[in-house]
């Protein structure tokens, strides 16, 4: 049971769950606390607002009258703080255990999947808090908590299988694929989670129904597809690519609901919305509410982010698997249709670098021009037997390698789209780059 006289302190609360997790007990009005390392990160600027305090790891934080909510990246082994949480006998969540807790309180939605899983709960969130009160937490860091909230939208990550924690009313999967090498063994291992996963959905799951293994779904509760094709519960027909986004009709379980538009281009993204606009049926909502809120949604964080620097366009986004990678330059070149599309990317892990290194080279080879940053060292992985100059010798071109000291070979650009991928820091390399590149223009003029 949750009290509202509890300090929960969060270690690792910059992590993009558990900052949104902290958002949320915040806004219900319980008292939230939280510590990590002192490097910046975006997820922490919310959290700044909203005044919860942010402590550097020390033993020192660590009290007895606290509830401890620990991140999946720390133990007892690796985190001072909550080797000192033992030594006290504090009682010790784990992120996930929490989460499963907490959404048991609502009518709880949650997304998962391979790819798409944080757009999709961020269109999800903003449709469904216009129509009802509405909980909930996306995987950029969002996290909102209304103390009268009927309903919880959740992003569900799959990594070690931390998603078997949740038991959500509601489970929307966006497609199965082959990640997290350094955990799952196997595309038939990555199935048999996401199985496992489905069948613990008490009222329905809504799979797409383009992804062959999500086909083969076996489950006690019903399975509504959603694609464009006429044998899926929701289907998507006379697609058409507008000034604002996409526009296309919408047929669900045989009855035509109208004419959709979303403000976001690519299939990936109508596939996204198809599972929102089925689950909202299957809620009992009116179409063209749910039409009038879809128009409105403006993204989420590092998703094909887009801001215009003279003539220039630079988008940053969080692709980092080849199959996000190649959907982000297609809407890319959808979206702006006349103009080059540059792709700077980092590499996230060496274990996803070296078991896809050929797949990467593909999706990337799909742009017009290629540069690319050094693989990005995480707290999960600190080294491996992969560098970024192998995966250098298998794109087109052979442009030099970019990084925050380095941003000279992206200067001369003109007329064109920069597009920053990568789950690391390349957001940072993007900042820089924005900035010196408009000192640049201010000296030129």
């Amino acid at each position: 049971m949750m009290l509202h006289d509890t300090v929960y302190h969060f270690v690792g609360i910059k992590g993009s769950g558990m900052s949104a997790l902290a958002l949320i007990l915040h806004g219900k009005g319980y008292k939230v606390q939280g510590s990590d390392q002192a490097q910046y990160f975006f997820t922490q600027q919310e959290l700044e607002n909203q005044n919860i305090p942010l402590l550097e790891f020390d033993e020192e934080n660590i009290q007895s009258d606290l509830t401890i909510i620990a991140g999946n990246a720390y133990n007892d082994e690796n985190n001072i703080e909550l080797a000192r949480a033992k030594q006290l006998n504090l009682p010790v969540i784990r992120y996930d255990q929490f989460l499963g807790q907490l959404m048991e309180d609502y009518i709880s939605i949650a997304v998962t999947g391979s790819h798409g899983k944080t757009s999709t709960t961020g269109l999800l969130a903003h449709t469904l808090k216009e129509l009802a009160p509405t909980s909930y937490l996306i995987g950029d860091g969002t996290g909102v908590g209304l103390e009268n909230a009927t309903y919880f939208a959740m992003e569900a990550c799959e990594y070690k299988r931390h998603f078997l924690s949740y038991k959500p009313d509601y489970a929307i999967i966006t497609n199965v694929d082959f990640d997290h090498p350094d955990y799952y063994q196997s595309i038939e291992d990555v199935f048999d989670a996401f199985s496992n996963f489905a069948n613990q959905a008490k009222k329905g799951i809504i799979a797409c129904g383009e992804d062959e293994y999500l086909r083969q779904l076996k489950t006690d509760i019903p399975v509504y597809f959603y694609g464009f094709s006429e044998d899926c519960d929701t289907y998507a027909s006379n697609i058409e690519r507008t000034v604002d986004g996409s526009s296309f009709d919408v047929i669900f379980q045989s009855k035509k609901l109208g004419r959709f538009q979303i403000p976001t281009y690519g299939k990936h993204n109508i596939l996204n919305a198809l599972s929102v606009i089925t689950l909202l049926c299957l809620e009992g909502f009116e179409p063209l509410e749910i039409a009038n809120h879809l128009t409105t949604y403006t993204g989420v964080k590092r998703r094909f982010s887009i801001k215009t620097i003279d003539d220039l366009i630079v988008i940053d986004d969080y692709a980092h698997h080849p199959v996000e990678i190649k959907a982000t330059i297609d809407a890319a070149k959808q979206k702006f249709p006349d103009r080059s599309v540059i792709a700077i990317f980092q590499p996230h892990t060496f274990s996803r670098t070296v078991a896809l290194l050929d797949e990467f080279a593909e999706a990337l080879n799909l742009a017009d021009e290629i540069y690319l940053a050094d693989i990005f060292h995480s707290a999960r992985e600190t080294s491996g037997k992969v560098r970024i100059e192998d995966l250098q010798q298998k794109i087109k071109g052979h442009h030099d390698l970019i990084s925050r000291d380095h941003l000279s070979p992206l200067m001369n650009y003109q007329d064109a789209v920069l597009l920053f991928m990568g789950a690391g820091d390349i957001d940072k390399i993007s900042e820089q780059f924005s900035e010196a590149y408009s000192r640049l223009n201010k000296i030129q003029l």
